[in-house]
């Protein structure tokens, strides 16, 4: 009998309840539909490949990395090769005044005072290198080099900006879908705290029981405060790798997609090829090679042409000049041979220390293959350890929800204390969150994956 009667008086409870329900739902049905179509346009949902084209078009440091490459394809155009000749103008004027005495043969003086001499001349001046010991011809190709190398710095730098561009768009992912978790379980909280207080009305159960619905409402308003303002972060933090380009208001996509057909092997060759990191030290040893030649072309003479073509004009007013007005214009050309027969031994000290960087330069590729295959294998293991784990959550996430909702049956007919209420809803929460965790925790070991492989910037993200 007893047993029927708090049935029935839980029954009443819920009738009570729905009707209190569902005048609160008419009076706001209204106001939360206008609000609900007000985010719907007002707030965008920015998908992983558009946060990734605004960050290439944006973001401050591929900006640089951009402009250093431009610098670099100056460098490397023939108009810095040394290839091309010289060609200077050089102009200039005078002008003498003096007193002068002189005396003849037949004994007669004559004295000039304040006699001016003027004086005109111009010219253009060619100067080109012939042979130079191919020493313009290797730095021209390490030029060449260096502009490659730049391209692959800034291809790491696009690398990296990625990596960390999605990094940031799955925290700003994760923390929406905590958010929304937290929501759901405060109005699960206040479903309970309504239900306490008709029960305290009808005598079923204490105040205490009122007391702790409403410490638990409160905890989970501080929960869903602080999500809310990890949330604002996050985005925030993904508008600053974005080149603060998303408008305030924004959503992103939680949906994951995972690249299932990734296969360790095929990968692994990939990297040896695609790494970037193993790329720039494959230029930084053809650098070196370059520089290498170029410093020996010290040994080798150096064969030049000269040419000019100048105008010389002078007046002279004195009485004791031969020529009061002298004008020559004319060209001249010749060859010139430089050989540094020795220069104090620097040529030889460059020579060796170029020597020396490019050995290292191929003792450090060795050391990076390692390195690089190491991060490699951990990374494609701890890939493969996070899907297992996502996968775990899944599963676990299942049984939360049948946890909680036997539980919540048992709560609603007196046969589950609010403790044990809220340890299921605990549990159903942690679970969510986990779960939550994993999935974005595998997204970005499987980015990690893509980078170190070479492939990050050749797959649909």
């Amino acid at each position: 009998m007893r047993i029927n009667l708090i049935v029935n008086k839980e029954l009443g409870f819920t009738r009570v309840l729905q009707l209190k329900s569902k005048k609160v739902s008419n009076l706001g049905l209204l106001t939360l539909l206008i609000l609900w179509c007000n985010l719907s346009v007002a707030q965008q949902v920015i998908k992983p490949s558009e946060a990734v084209a605004l960050a290439l078009e944006n973001n401050f440091g591929i900006k640089i990395a951009y402009n250093n490459v431009e610098i670099a394809e100056n460098n490397q155009n023939i108009l810095n090769s040394g290839y091309l000749p010289t060609l200077t103008g050089l102009a200039g004027a005078s002008i003498d005044r003096q007193n002068s005495e002189g005396q003849l043969a037949n004994g007669d003086t004559r004295v000039a005072e304040g006699a001016e001499t003027r004086r005109y001349n111009a010219s253009i001046n060619l100067n080109y290198t012939l042979f130079d010991g191919l020493g313009r011809y290797y730095d021209y190709k390490r030029l060449k080099q260096e502009y490659d190398l730049s391209e692959l710095q800034a291809r790491e730098t696009i690398e990296n900006t990625t990596v960390q561009l999605l990094s940031v768009y799955y925290n700003v992912a994760q923390q929406s879908e905590n958010l929304k978790s937290l929501e759901e379980t405060i109005e699960i909280s206040k479903d309970r705290l309504l239900r306490s207080e008709y029960q305290f009305d009808y005598g079923q159960n204490t105040k205490l029981e009122v007391l702790n619905a409403r410490v638990d409402i409160n905890n989970d308003s501080i929960s869903i405060i602080s999500a809310r303002q990890n949330l604002i972060n996050a985005k925030r933090d993904l508008n600053v790798v974005t080149g603060n380009t998303i408008a305030n208001t924004f959503e992103v996509d939680t949906t994951v997609a995972f690249l299932i057909q990734l296969n360790k092997s095929d990968l692994l060759a990939k990297m040896q090829e695609n790494n970037v990191i193993l790329a720039q030290n494959d230029k930084n040893i053809a650098i070196n090679e370059f520089t290498l030649k170029a410093n020996k072309s010290g040994y080798l003479p150096t064969v030049g042409l000269t040419g000019s073509y100048g105008w010389n004009e002078s007046t002279n007013n004195s009485p004791l000049a031969f020529l009061l007005q002298n004008t020559t214009t004319g060209f001249s050309a010749g060859v010139n041979l430089t050989w540094n027969l020795f220069d104090g031994g620097s040529t030889i000290t460059r020579v060796k220390n170029a020597q020396i960087a490019l050995e290292n330069q191929k003792i450090q590729k060795e050391q990076l293959k390692i390195d690089i295959e190491r991060n490699f294998n951990n990374a494609w293991d701890d890939y493969q350890n996070k899907l297992r784990i996502f996968e775990v959550q899944e599963n676990n996430i299942v049984t939360a929800k049948n946890n909680f909702e036997r539980t919540k049956e048992r709560f609603n007919i007196g046969q589950v204390t609010s403790i044990e209420f809220r340890q299921a809803q605990l549990n159903l929460l942690n679970a969510e969150l986990s779960r939550s965790q994993a999935k974005y925790d595998a997204k970005i070991a499987e980015i990690l994956v893509l980078q170190i492989s070479g492939e990050l910037l050749n797959v649909k993200l």
